[in-house]
């Protein structure tokens, strides 16, 4: 099961999202559309109290949720 705090889905985003993919890029990928990847990003934004992508991914990698 999960370790953490993310879902799978939410993990796959981020995990795409540092490998420098767009939201376009990751919606392909994922076979999801951009509005569902930007949900993602949103929920994973509000679970961690921070604010913006990338203060996201610092505190993900720091949680290790997610690595390089």
């Amino acid at each position: 099961m999960n370790k953490g705090i993310l879902t799978k889905r939410e993990r796959e985003v981020f995990e795409y999202l540092i490998k420098n993919n767009t939201t376009k890029d990751i919606s392909n990928i994922l076979n999801i559309s951009e509005k569902t990847v930007r949900n993602h990003i949103s929920n994973v934004i509000q679970k961690l109290g921070v604010k913006g992508r990338s203060a996201a991914v610092i505190e993900l990698l720091k949680l290790n949720e997610i690595s390089l």
